[in-house]
């Protein structure tokens, strides 16, 4: 919540940022994006491995409207769409058949942390190179949050001076003591980062394409007002709906239902607006943490 109210929102108000993951995965992702920037959605961050990043390179050149991070890459779920790393340097990453692995558990598995921390400095370098007014770092499939990898993750935030997504635990987690070792170490990690200044989560919902086609507003909604005050971050996967999202995968109806409600003409703005939720941006919590720093 301090982080809201550094930014100057009141200490009650649900600050939002309205996030699009998923930038350069293909032409249909950027194609839904953009228009999603349009309206509700408040920013999102590239796949640099991916088919559509050069595209979204050159979409974004002059745009110094658009808010977009790097969204940390180290899988390729799937099975006909495939992209390769970015460094030649990291065997561990690459699947027996080509390309990334398709699941978080493999790369665990196969890939070193030294070839992870390779792999991602050339994402973010390779972003940066483009022209890119990177503003933040995520996670893909939230693989670099991996107990194994999230060091990394933090160094790099540290090191590029980028605001990480970053939630705290549920306090009703803590209380009930369900955590392990791993997750306790998480709580210290999430202190330590807070204590150096970067912008800690107090809540976040990734279940972005779990409703029935027709159904997204309403889903959307619940999503929306089930956020109590403080800085929170909402996930959304955009796309504009067409053959080649329908090629890639099976949840193209709500990824392109999402572009819609999210665009200028759609019903989300309406709702955040209903709500009284406040939204934001990463690059005002960048340029807070730069500040900090």
């Amino acid at each position: 919540m301090g982080s809201a109210v550094d930014l100057g929102f009141g200490a009650e108000d649900r600050v939002v940022v309205v996030h699009v993951d998923d930038l350069g995965m293909s032409q249909a992702a950027n194609q839904g994006a953009l228009l999603a920037f349009e309206g509700a959605a408040t920013c999102g961050s590239v796949m640099v491995p991916c088919p559509g990043f050069d595209e979204l390179v050159e979409l974004a050149a002059g745009r110094t409207d658009l808010d977009i991070g790097v969204h940390l890459t180290l899988n390729a779920e799937y099975e006909s769409w495939r992209w390769d790393p970015v460094s030649d340097r990291v065997p561990g990453l690459v699947s027996t058949g080509g390309g990334m692995w398709r699941s978080t558990a493999e790369t665990v598995e196969h890939a070193s942390v030294e070839e992870v921390e390779i792999e991602l400095r050339a994402q973010i370098d390779r972003a940066l190179d483009a022209g890119l007014d990177v503003t933040h770092l995520d996670s893909h499939m939230g693989t670099v949050l991996n107990p194994k990898f999230v060091d990394v993750y933090v160094l790099l935030g540290r090191e590029y001076r980028l605001p990480l997504f970053i939630p705290r635990i549920d306090e009703s987690v803590l209380s009930r003591g369900a955590l392990g070792d791993n997750m306790r170490r998480y709580v210290e990690l999430v202190a330590a980062v807070e204590a150096d200044g970067f912008p800690v989560f107090d809540q976040f919902n990734a279940d972005s394409l779990e409703f029935e086609p027709g159904k997204g507003t309403e889903h959307n909604r619940r999503r929306i007002e089930g956020f109590a005050a403080g800085l929170s971050y909402l996930i959304t996967h955009c796309a504009r709906g067409g053959e080649q999202l329908e090629s890639i995968t099976h949840d193209w109806r709500q990824r392109d239902e999402e572009h819609r409600i999210y665009s200028k003409d759609g019903s989300m703005q309406q709702v955040i607006e209903a709500a009284g939720v406040r939204t934001i941006g990463m690059r005002p919590l960048r340029d807070l943490l730069r500040q900090r720093l």
